[in-house]
């Protein structure tokens, strides 16, 4: 460290090397180490810009969306024989897609609900039996199935999904009450525009499924694609990788479905089969749909700002527990740009962030990086990392600057602890 007593004032008769010799040797020694402070301060701040330019994409990129071109892979009827299949290529080839499951698969397979979501998938609900005269016979009977599918899928993984599709598709199934209601319950109901064809009888080749699922309708950038990996749909498995390659060379780029995106749906069926069924009571709706909706409004966004980056978790992307915020650690590190792999063997999450490496030990419960560890930090519930928030952000070298609320949000804000630090050192030697 550079001392004051380095400082020297030359005085009438002094000789001049040693005049000089003490220049260099202080003076410039003290102007270096400024220097280095400065460039320090700056590395920070250049560092954090770009995690604001490369992960803040939800934000930065939302004007951008209305001219590129996105296309989301689906499949329906899952988990099952096929979805591990689907999965292995997914994850070869680098795609995220979003799958619609059915409460009865989910519950038979809950590993595969788990190895979805640890892959970074989307989850929507599918109803839970699949069975049309049950389903569209009495909205009640949808409803019920869709809150029996959401149980499941909450205990297996941790969070509600808020996506619906239909079995069948909307059309000729249901009427203008359905969207209504569903909408007023907090769901997003989504179709599809592209039709792959692999259901629409038994043992539709690969080929077939390739040409059906490479049918853009004219001047469509948004696409969504219908698929299925439950049941007996191997060829599915044959033309995924075929599809994936066409929307790749065709300049899409590849992205899972929100509740926040704009729903596609099909238009409702003038004469449909279910035209006379009659709607719910005003007392029901009441008690079941705006009931469920408060339980989404209820919840508020959290918000986090490190530097010039921003990202957003939706209600059901976070939790709080007591003094807490729980955030599932892939989820947010992908929000900011960065990276998390998970080893089966020893059940431990690794995410990388810039030059950090965190371990989240599902096992011990503990979150470690270089020279530091945080015991009883990790939670494992359905195949899902929990992590403190402010633990996770003191892992990647930041620290909590301030938490504030409004009605509708919490916002954390964060700055590298590197950064205070150096501005300690900055006033010390009075460069600001």
């Amino acid at each position: 460290m550079v001392q004051r007593s380095e400082f020297s004032i030359k005085e009438k008769g002094e000789n001049p090397a040693t005049s000089i010799h003490m220049f260099l040797s202080g003076q410039w020694s003290v102007i270096l180490v400024r220097i280095a402070i400065l460039l320090c301060a700056f590395t920070v701040y250049a560092g954090t810009a770009d995690a604001s330019s490369a992960s803040d994409s939800d934000e930065v990129s939302a004007e951008k969306n209305n001219q590129d071109k996105v296309v989301y892979l689906s499949f329906d009827d899952g988990p099952g024989n096929h979805t591990r299949e689907v999965l292995d290529i997914l994850r070869k080839e680098q795609v995220p897609a979003t799958f619609f499951v059915l409460g009865e698969q989910a519950e038979r397979y809950p590993e595969l609900i788990r190895a979805l979501v640890e892959d970074g998938h989307a989850l929507g609900n599918h109803t839970f039996n699949h069975q049309y005269e049950q389903l569209y016979s009495d909205f009640k009977v949808f409803w019920k199935q869709i809150k029996q599918t959401e149980a499941v899928l909450e205990r297996i993984t941790g969070f509600r999904p808020d996506l619906v599709r239909a079995p069948g598709g909307t059309y000729g199934h249901f009427d203008q009450s359905y969207f209504d209601l569903l909408q007023l319950g907090g769901y997003t109901v989504m179709d599809w525009n592209v039709d792959s064809g692999d259901s629409k009888r038994k043992g539709v080749p690969a080929k077939e499924i390739l040409s059906n699922s490479t049918k853009v309708p004219a001047g469509a950038r948004s696409v969504i694609v219908l698929m299925h990996d439950g049941g007996a749909h191997a060829e599915t498995v044959k033309a995924l990788p075929g599809i994936i390659k066409y929307y790749r060379d065709h300049g899409y780029r590849f992205d899972t479905m929100k509740s926040t995106d704009q729903p596609v749906q099909f238009r409702v069926h003038p004469d449909g089969k279910y035209k006379a069924r009659k709607p719910p009571g005003k007392t029901w709706i009441a008690e079941h749909v705006e009931a469920n909706a408060t339980l989404w409004l209820a919840s508020k966004k959290l918000k986090v700002e490190v530097g010039l980056a921003a990202a957003t978790l939706q209600p059901g992307e976070f939790r709080m527990e007591g003094q807490r915020i729980m955030v599932p650690l892939r989820t947010f590190m992908k929000k900011f740009g960065g990276s998390t792999r998970w080893d089966p063997e020893t059940r431990t999450a690794t995410a990388v962030w810039k030059e950090r490496t965190i371990h989240a030990d599902s096992v011990s419960g503990t979150l470690t990086t270089t020279g530091a560890t945080e015991t009883g930090a990790v939670q494992s519930q359905g195949g899902t990392i929990w992590v403190p928030l402010r633990e996770l952000l003191e892992q990647m070298g930041l620290r909590v600057n301030s938490l504030t609320s409004n009605e509708a949000e919490w916002t954390v804000k964060a700055g590298s602890s590197i950064s205070i630090s150096a501005m300690n050192l900055i006033y010390k030697y009075k460069m600001i």
